[in-house]
């Protein structure tokens, strides 16, 4: 009996021990490195920036809404069997946090938006350390972002370092163009028309970054519930400011927006879908809209054609 008790205290010190060693810092193995992503626009951006070296697993596809997205048996496999997990962190993900943690110690694992300066950050409403993680629609800030991963690949794989170097800084000079682009057509808008509602409030940094007027149904999180006290003061706003159009979003149901379209009916205001926006997630992988800078275009585009009519 004492044996067995001995040998059980020792598998399960061994384990511990096993489980409690620390993730690896550098990249010992051969190229293709496994690289494991959260949401489709970081996983675009570390593509671009990896290219042949890397072999990329993204665990949300296009109308996936990562707020409320949680892990299935077959992402604790990929997570198992990758050599780098990178996600956005700032809670997008935040029903991922325990799986995260229980892989921290064998994959290096790292929330590569929270290596950001916070200053550059938009916090939460009413708190002072929570922050909106929709960092992608300042396309200025997002270059910020691929430069970090172009780090951290840099720091995790050094014999590939040159590479991601040199195709960070390609990446980086496409979106300095890209985001020259937004500035522009958003420019093109009667200043007065420069108004963006939408299901949630995912737009804060496009409307910081672009000199755009950005209100949400629900919160930063698509978990946060909208009440009826909302859209009754969004109905109020819009018959005022006798705007015309709100957007839909490609992750999130339509419902909340018919609410504000029939409050808006009730008013004697008419009211329209000014077209789909993707906000949490891109468009279908084989699509223009299934990349970063096509998922970009194409909401200026449907932004400035629904408002400039509206003008």
């Amino acid at each position: 009996m004492i044996r067995l008790l001995l040998a059980s205290l020792l598998a399960t010190t061994v384990g511990c021990t096993a489980r409690s060693a620390p993730a690896p810092s550098t990249f010992t193995g051969t190229a293709p490195l496994q690289i494991t992503c959260t949401v489709g626009m970081l996983g675009d951006i570390v593509k671009r920036i990896g290219g042949e070296r890397v072999e990329l697993t993204t665990l949300m596809g296009p109308g996936t809404d990562p707020h409320l997205y949680r892990a299935v048996p077959s992402d604790r496999k990929k997570l198992e069997q990758s050599d780098l997990v990178l996600y956005c962190g700032l809670h997008l993900e935040g029903n991922l946090g325990p799986t995260f943690d229980a892989f921290r110690s064998r994959v290096r694992t790292v929330a590569i938006c929270e290596k950001l300066d916070p200053s550059v950050l938009l916090s939460e409403e009413g708190t002072a350390d929570s922050y909106d993680p929709h960092l992608w629609f300042d396309v200025s800030l997002w270059s910020s972002v691929a430069q970090l991963v172009c780090d951290e690949l840099c720091e995790f794989d050094r014999a590939g370092a040159s590479e991601y170097t040199a195709r960070t800084k390609a990446l980086r000079t496409e979106l300095a163009a890209l985001h020259q682009y937004v500035t522009e057509q958003v420019q093109t808008i009667a200043e007065g028309q420069r108004v963006m509602i939408t299901a949630h409030d995912a737009f804060r940094y496009f409307g910081r970054a672009y000199g755009i007027e950005v209100m949400g149904i629900q919160g930063l999180s698509t978990a946060d519930e909208a009440g009826v006290r909302r859209i009754g003061e969004l109905v109020e706003f819009i018959v005022e400011r006798k705007i015309s159009a709100v957007f839909v979003e490609s992750t999130i149901s339509e419902d909340n927006v018919r609410a504000l379209i029939e409050g808006c009916k009730a008013r004697n205001h008419a009211l329209r879908i000014g077209g789909e926006l993707f906000s949490d997630a891109m468009g279908a992988k084989d699509s223009a809209e299934g990349t970063y800078v096509g998922m970009i275009r194409n909401n200026v585009n449907t932004l400035v054609q629904a408002l400039r009519r509206s003008s």
